[in-house]
């Protein structure tokens, strides 16, 4: 009992997805593809995005946010999970696993309530295009991504906080691709009603109302749509959420289902699944949606390679 006490101060072991060593290398494989995407295809809609004047707008500056972090929340899962693919024995120091769940948790909760804020200044575009500008001014589009980078930050600051408070006396094992919160609080060997609680209420916080405020802003967003008169009115104002919308469709479902319910009986297998969708497919998907959706942002790709065009023929020696 000593020497696992002791082994939980200084590192746990994450299980992983495989202990087979060519399923492994395999994965390695896949999972690299897809995070060089990720960061290749967020970054590039950042560097586009202040290139381009005609996409400095509120909608655009939330998109940056949004890329920023997903490609953040990529970085904090995915390197160290490429790296245990290619080891045999998977540790992960405490510290390390107690940022990667601080890191993983607070970024989370900034998408959510950042997608929330995109909603509504979809809202106020479609619902209240007159007053746009007045209403989604500067200071305030600061002052919505101050608080959901606060906000988020905050919650993860609590719940990392109780989660290594408690004394995790059974094993160091973690049964997980990484140090997640739920597979970390069942590391416990005492009652953990009070962090069921906590996440429940950080839950109802950061996910729930989000999602009820997003819920409400396309209420809203489509009774006006239906009102307009013609069929080329509808379908341009459905186009200005088509993208934001399926991005949502794509982030809430899932977290819903797995921490709206901390009591059920895990699957730990589909656990690891949903944290490889947040952590992989949602951040490489998300610059993809809004470069295939979106005419703006098609527009402002066709003029910046335009412009690489022109510049490489002025270049190049006749």
């Amino acid at each position: 009992m000593g020497t696992v006490n002791q082994t939980c101060t200084s590192s746990f072991i994450l299980l992983g997805l495989s202990s087979d060593w060519k399923i492994q290398i395999l994965l390695f494989v896949l999972f690299l593809a897809m995070y060089v995407l990720t960061v290749v295809g967020n970054i590039l809609i950042i560097i586009l995005i202040c290139l381009d004047s005609h996409l400095h707008t509120p909608m655009y500056f939330f998109l940056t946010n949004l890329s920023l972090v997903d490609v953040s929340y990529a970085t904090t899962i995915v390197p160290q999970l490429l790296v245990h693919f290619l080891e045999d024995e998977k540790l992960i120091p405490y510290l390390s696993c107690t940022a990667q769940l601080f890191f993983s948790l607070g970024l989370g909760g900034i998408e959510f309530v950042l997608l929330a804020t995109m909603a509504y200044d979809r809202y106020v575009a479609v619902c209240n295009p007159l007053r746009y500008s007045a209403i989604m001014h500067d200071g305030r589009c600061v002052r919505l991504i101050t608080a959901s980078w606060i906000g988020g930050s905050l919650n993860s600051l609590i719940q990392t906080s109780i989660t290594f408070q408690l004394p995790m006396c059974t094993n160091c094992v973690i049964d997980h691709i990484s140090c997640e919160l739920l597979a970390v609080v069942r590391l416990a060997c005492v009652d953990t009603s009070s962090n069921e609680v906590a996440i429940m209420a950080s839950s109802i916080i950061l996910l729930m109302t989000p999602f009820f405020l997003v819920l409400l802003s396309y209420i809203k967003i489509i009774s006006t749509i239906l009102k307009i008169q013609s069929t080329e009115g509808r379908k341009k104002a459905f186009q200005t959420c088509a993208s934001h919308l399926t991005v949502v469709a794509l982030c809430y479902g899932m977290a819903i289902f797995t921490y709206i319910q901390p009591h059920s009986t895990p699957n730990i297998l589909q656990e690891k699944m949903i944290s490889l969708f947040y952590a992989l497919l949602t951040p490489m998907l998300n610059p993809m949606i809004y470069s295939v959706r979106n005419k703006e942002v098609k527009g402002a790709w066709q003029k910046l390679l335009g412009q690489f065009y022109e510049l490489k023929l002025k270049l190049t020696p006749s």
